[in-house]
């Protein structure tokens, strides 16, 4: 299962890149919640461990069992439904043989293994009608367990990493603008109706999360409340910010103005201890990292290297932005972490191995 390689072909530029932001995150984190940073810096280990091994393994051979991975994900995200631990209302963490963890977090990579096999061995079928609806319904049994748990934000970013998937596979351009034509609409008609005090659609907490989005004044005490910090503290910290780990009494984390500032809303700790400047390194890194992964993409040996690529790339960039539209106002709180830098070591450590397969399919690059 591994080659050799030659290490000037290894992508030190990329591994500098998460490392950095995820040593943004552990300071950002031993701020907001300093019992929690240790833990933080042991995923850390555990994921750069990872990293290191699976980068050195051909994922051309791993990804033959692309069933396997599958089944697995399918398997691990239903024991969840079934068997799962509640937190804050809802069912995603799943305890085996003591190890507590979260799988849709680890359901994104897997999903995109999967498909990257499954896109390059019918690669000659991704223009019929038929093999693109065979993608959507292996993908509906995944996104139903993710969205039953509830999780409403993982479930967007897992749709969106499935389109990308799509178009780097080479779906035909048709089946784009007939996709955009219908679920445009959809989606316009949908959140009308969301609205609506009797709606079935999505759970009750769900539609109080947009709600206070849109009426922000009449949630100000409420469901607002957390948002509504967050830009007050992003807003406060200025140019260079309050100074990491302050004392002031009126800071986000000291004022218990956001309940778990170490995990969804991390970046207004950033925002405020770090000001502008901070809060664009953190942009800035993000925007490198999938930047990279899709240079890795475009010099991919085969069509499964560039989707596991510009697969990682799509979940850094949009996952990223999602967190900090909803940090700073400009999405309704989806509850989703921001990339290696918010508190969870199941996240962490799942994107470190996203990040040592774009690892192996750079090494293997076409000269």
């Amino acid at each position: 299962m591994t080659r050799r390689y030659h290490i000037r072909d290894y992508d030190f530029k990329l591994i500098a890149l998460v490392v950095a932001l995820t040593w943004i995150g552990i300071f950002a984190i031993g701020s907001a919640r300093e019992s929690v940073q240790s833990r933080q810096i042991a995923g850390f280990v555990l994921g750069v461990f990872l990293m290191l091994v699976i980068s050195l393994f051909d994922y051309s051979v791993i990804l033959r069992f692309y069933w396997v991975i599958y089944a697995v994900n399918l398997v691990l995200l239903a024991l969840v439904r079934y068997m799962g631990e509640d937190a804050g209302g809802a069912q995603r963490w799943l305890n085996l043989f003591g190890i507590q963890f979260q799988p849709s977090e680890l359901a994104k990579i897997l999903l995109i293994l999967f498909f990257a096999q499954l896109i390059m061995r019918h690669q000659e079928e991704m223009h019929t009608l038929w093999f693109n609806g065979l993608c959507v319904l292996l993908v509906l049994p995944a996104l139903y367990l993710i969205y039953k748990q509830p999780d409403l934000s993982t479930t967007i970013v897992v749709v969106v990493l499935f389109c990308v998937i799509l178009f780097v596979g080479g779906t035909s351009w048709k089946y784009v603008v007939m996709t955009l034509a219908v679920a445009v609409p959809t989606f316009i008609v949908l959140f009308m109706m969301i609205l609506e005090p009797d709606q079935q659609i999505i759970n009750e907490f769900q539609q109080r999360r947009i709600l206070a989005w849109l009426y922000p004044e009449e949630y100000a005490t409420t469901e607002a409340y957390q948002q509504l910090n967050s830009i007050t503290a992003i807003g406060s910290g200025m140019l260079y910010g309050k100074g990491y780990n302050n004392n002031e009494s009126l800071s986000v984390k000291n004022g218990n103005f956001i309940s778990e500032p170490q995990t969804d809303f991390i970046y207004a700790v950033i925002g405020e201890e770090f000001g502008f400047v901070g809060s664009c390194a953190v942009i800035v890194l993000l925007i490198f990292i999938s930047f990279e992964c899709i240079m890795v993409a475009r010099r991919a040996k085969d069509l499964a290297g560039a989707i596991i690529a510009a697969g990682v790339a799509a979940l850094v960039g949009f996952q990223g932005l999602l967190n900090i539209a909803v940090a700073t106002g400009v999405s309704p709180n989806t509850g989703i972490p921001l990339p290696f830098v918010s508190y969870g070591l199941t996240s962490l450590v799942s994107l470190y191995i996203g990040v040592g397969f774009v690892l192996n399919v750079r090494i293997q690059c076409k000269k």
